[in-house]
């Protein structure tokens, strides 16, 4: 291959940043409860923690701007009479937030108005739930709300089945019956779907209103908990598991038809605890996060596949992990994403994902905009059959301190596109400046890019990035390759270098012939992205050729040939040099034997000195 190929992306340099010990949430007693959760939730006004309470079940709300060491005695929100297992908060309202508990109830509490942990009083009150919902038989491990209707809950119990709330009546509406306990659940965007995995090793899409899966297939055929996450507006789905060797796995679905993952399973490592994945609308990247260990890994998803980032490590292991919705960012530290993990069941430590910019202006190609508070359909709408995205809100309102601004969130399509065969060509100007859509999703993988594929996307490329220095991989780039080219090596240079390596002493040579650019190759045609109203072989064949894109690879080609002849002259001088020293210690020591009465044998080495002084002369000019 001519060159070593980078892949381009916005985030690739995106790391984790830990918070100092007395900025984090302290002094806690996070539950030691054995079931397969995420322990806390968050959103930008608060983290829930499962707590460590007896007679009973509770859990801690804690304000998320009450860093340090918390009080000893807090108010905690009481009710169930077994350990609560799970929490979740509303999309839509900061302070309304369920719970589930191995009592096999679901409580829905609100967050009293000015809510806080320190108090002048020696027991604060606790907080009572303001509706209990009641169905289940057996413990309940899962609460979900829908992410975009108003006020519609999924809980998952040990008794087999999902029950979908209408939280404003209090009655349970839709009922979706498993075969075994499920291990996970997850929305679509626009919740209409929901994805399941269970103890059975299924993988289950439920159309929840119709009450019956639409899908059911095999999942990971390990025996440990398996997780799933939906992908936002993408008919794709990431799962976590384990492999019938307790090998750690990564599996990519299309929702549509998910008879196997995209590609197999991806292993990870072998490590025995389970993978929380989480997925991030705005960077289009999956975080896994392991439990039990401290690694937070992250992917970004392009081209149906994942493409690995990086790894946030550390020596603090965590049971619980919760991201924090988008609009609760800090914008000013270009930050975007940010989590919270449970260190030692004793305190919550925050952790920031950041892309390293240099500008202190809004960075409209790393925001686009997000969900905001608003729901896209009411509960009753929802139940009787509408489904819409909730409006989304522009970041950049939130970066500039007005009030959240609206925009119009616009579905993806359903309808299965071509599959992905090159890079896009180049945008233009005004396109580039809009923040980068989410890929559109594709049925199946396209085989990888050829050689003239790569080299067409590398001259299409060249046009943007011609006059941009080496800071420009935090820019929005639209090629998913960079070509670092390969310095030409001259076989003439190369072979006159070992001859004089060889030669015992100097060789005068005519000095080397002054480069002579190369001629500009003629530049290779970009075969623009195919088009649904016309065939692939009409439109490559009809591409012009770009002609800036070929001067500037002709120039590049140029300045490396330059660079490489005066690299191997400079090796030539210093040989040349060497020679000289020698010749100057031989004549110095002839001399010294040499004397005034020299016999014939030494006149000749007389006669030897000055040919010697001839060439050494005839070297250094």
């Amino acid at each position: 291959m001519a060159g070593r190929f980078v892949r381009a992306s916005k985030y690739r340099h995106v790391f984790g940043r830990g918070t100092k010990k007395e900025q984090c949430y302290d002094n806690l007693r996070i539950s030691r409860n054995a079931w397969d959760t995420n322990l806390i939730k968050a959103n930008p006004e608060y983290i829930s923690v499962n707590w460590e309470a007896s007679g009973g079940g509770a859990f801690a709300v804690i304000p998320i701007n009450e860093k340090g060491r918390e009080p000893e005695q807090m108010p905690l929100f009481r009710g169930h009479t077994a350990a609560v297992l799970d929490t979740d908060w509303s999309p839509f309202n900061d302070s309304l937030i369920s719970s589930a508990s191995d009592d096999g109830k679901v409580f829905i509490w609100k967050v009293p108005e000015n809510f806080t942990l320190h108090s002048d009083a020696e027991e604060p009150p606790d907080v009572a739930p303001v509706a209990r919902l009641t169905g289940h038989m057996r413990k309940v491990g899962h609460v979900l709300f829908n992410p975009a209707a108003e006020n519609v809950l999924a809980s998952a119990s040990g008794d087999y089945t999902v029950k979908l709330w209408d939280v404003e009546a209090g009655a349970a509406k839709l009922n979706l019956r498993h075969n075994d306990i499920v291990q996970s659940l997850s929305w679509s965007a626009d919740g209409s779907l929901l994805v399941t995995t269970s103890r059975d090793k299924k993988l289950r899409i439920w159309d929840v209103r119709q009450e019956k899966p639409a899908q059911e297939v095999p999942g990971h055929a390990g025996a440990k908990n398996s997780r799933a996450v939906w992908m936002g507006e993408h008919d794709r789905i990431a799962t976590t598991g384990f492999s019938r060797m307790s090998d750690r796995q990564l599996g990519l679905w299309d929702a549509r038809a998910p008879t196997e993952p995209i590609g197999g399973f991806q292993i990870l490592d072998s490590i025995s605890g389970v993978c929380m994945p989480f997925w991030d609308e705005g960077t289009q990247c999956l975080y896994l996060a392991g439990k039990g260990d401290g690694n937070i890994r992250y992917y970004e998803y392009e081209h149906d596949k994942f493409e690995y980032l990086s790894e946030y490590k550390s020596s603090d292991p965590q049971r619980g992990i919760a991201f924090l919705p988008k609009r609760g960012i800090n914008l000013h530290d270009n930050e975007v994403l940010r989590c919270f993990k449970t260190v030692n069941d004793s305190y919550i430590e925050p952790i920031s994902f950041i892309v390293p910019r240099r500008s202190e202006m809004f960075q409209s190609d790393i925001y686009p905009p997000t969900t905001g508070i608003n729901p896209g359909t009411t509960v009753s709408e929802w139940f009787g059959g509408k489904t819409a995205l909730p409006p989304k809100i522009s970041l950049e309102s939130v970066y500039d301190g007005v009030a959240p601004v609206e925009v119009a969130s616009e579905s993806k399509p359903k309808t299965a596109p071509a599959p992905v065969q090159s890079p896009p060509p180049t945008k233009t100007v005004a396109e580039s400046s809009k923040p980068a859509p989410a890929p559109a999703p594709v049925a199946s993988r396209s085989p990888p890019p050829t050689m003239g594929d790569n080299k067409a996307s590398i001259a299409t490329m060249a046009s943007k990035f011609a006059d941009k220095d080496a800071e420009s991989d935090d820019d929005d780039e639209t090629s998913s390759f960079e070509e670092v080219p390969k310095p030409v090596e001259r076989p003439s240079v190369a072979a006159r270098m070992e001859e004089k390596t060889r030669s015992p002493a100097i060789v005068h040579e005519p000095a080397p012939p002054k480069p002579t650019p190369a001629p500009t190759a003629a530049p290779a045609k970009v075969t623009p992205a195919a088009s649904p109203h016309s065939p692939p072989a009409a439109s490559s064949a009809s591409a012009p050729a770009p002609s800036a894109a070929g001067a500037v690879g002709g120039i590049k080609d140029h300045l490396t040939d330059i660079k490489t002849i005066l690299e191997q002259q400079n090796k030539i001088m210093s040989d040349q040099s060497d020679q000289i020293a020698l010749l100057m210690r031989e004549v110095g020591t002839l001399k010294a034997k040499v004397g005034p009465g020299a016999a014939p044998a030494d006149r000749e080495k007389d006669e030897r000195i000055r040919q010697l002084e001839l060439e050494l002369e005839e070297a250094r000019s």
